[in-house]
């Protein structure tokens, strides 16, 4: 069973037993051994070929928004700055998983150390709760700049803005941290392969022989303070912003204040959504088979990072602007 670090985790807490297995030879193993995509090992080389490309486009993408923010004197405002931390965060998250997956593709390197694992499941599930919380942040500025404009530049200064980044990455680690103390508890002797290539907390939890209900229990809190408190704020931000958008005298004026805010909508709809449609698959179909279930969540797990600098590359004027300064010498 695969997850994702959100709401799909939702529907494998629900399906997946609450309590483990009664055998007594409790043996802790120190290594796992990830299967990639299981069934479809022949293809592997194959399966690579897409996840590298989008790999290296989330790394080309972001380390091209880090660049441009930094060096562009223009671009040092609220928005950019979140749009630097959205960057790092992606990196963060994709360097955490692609290494791994692409050697267990390419090589066949499938074993992996069990702190290494804890490692990496603590980075996935730290980061991704950083991500969502950096979406609020930008709904939070899109509403300042466009419900209260004269006092943008006064309510998102430069300190305010660090301190909303500090607050996201300490809420993230913090969150997250119970975790890989949770993993490293329980005793594992039904079988130390996880069916899926990387480590994400419930996947090594189910590898278990006790009882987990306090993994189980803490996850569904991380999903529902994270995903329920996120969203609904990000909704409310946008439910003033509409308001404030529609009574504007002209439709120009409209249009204009609302394409400000396209590029973080459709980075949020690429974030958000994926979740709600695996978690309905996973309840309604159930025959699906597991590789296919392993392939959809691998690429929910690296399209949002690889499309987040193509979004605001291709959105967002200033970034397209500094992107063909080249071109137009």
């Amino acid at each position: 069973m695969q997850e994702t670090p959100f709401c799909l985790r939702v529907e494998h807490l629900l399906l997946y037993s609450m309590s483990g297995s009664n055998t007594t030879d409790f043996t802790n193993p120190s290594t796992f051994i990830l299967l990639g995509v299981p069934g479809l090992e022949a293809a592997h080389a194959w399966i690579s070929i897409p996840f590298c490309a989008m790999y290296v486009i989330a790394v080309l993408g972001n380390f091209t928004i880090l660049f441009i923010v930094k060096t562009e004197s223009s671009l040092h405002g609220p928005m950019y700055y979140f749009l630097f931390m959205l960057a790092i965060t992606d990196l963060v998250i994709s360097t955490t998983i692609m290494p791994k997956m692409l050697a267990i593709y390419w090589f066949n390197s499938r074993e992996i150390n069990f702190s290494t694992c804890l490692t990496q499941l603590y980075f996935l599930h730290c980061f991704s709760v950083m991500e969502s919380g950096i979406f609020v942040a930008m709904a939070f500025d899109r509403y300042v700049a466009i419900c209260h404009p004269l006092r943008h530049s006064t309510i998102l200064t430069n300190s305010v803005v660090a301190k909303i980044g500090l607050a996201m990455m300490l809420r993230g680690g913090m969150l997250a941290l119970p975790f890989p103390f949770l993993v490293r508890q329980w005793p594992y002797c039904k079988t130390n392969i996880i069916p899926q290539p990387y480590c994400a907390h419930m996947a090594v939890v189910n590898l278990a022989c006790a009882d987990t209900r306090a993994s189980s229990y803490y996850g569904l809190f991380v999903v529902f303070c994270v995903i329920g408190l996120d969203v609904s704020f990000i909704s409310l931000s946008y439910t003033q912003i509409l308001r404030v958008i529609f009574s504007l005298p002209t439709k120009d004026a409209r249009l204009k204040t609302f394409e400000t805010c396209i590029s973080h909508l459709c980075a949020i709809l690429v974030f958000y959504i994926p979740n709600l449609f695996f978690s309905l698959m996973y309840r309604f179909a159930q025959n699906v088979p597991l590789h296919f279930h392993v392939l959809i969540v691998n690429v929910y797990l690296l399209m949002p990072l690889m499309l987040n600098p193509i979004i605001y590359g291709v959105r967002t004027k200033q970034i397209r602007d500094r992107l063909l300064r080249p071109c137009t010498h």
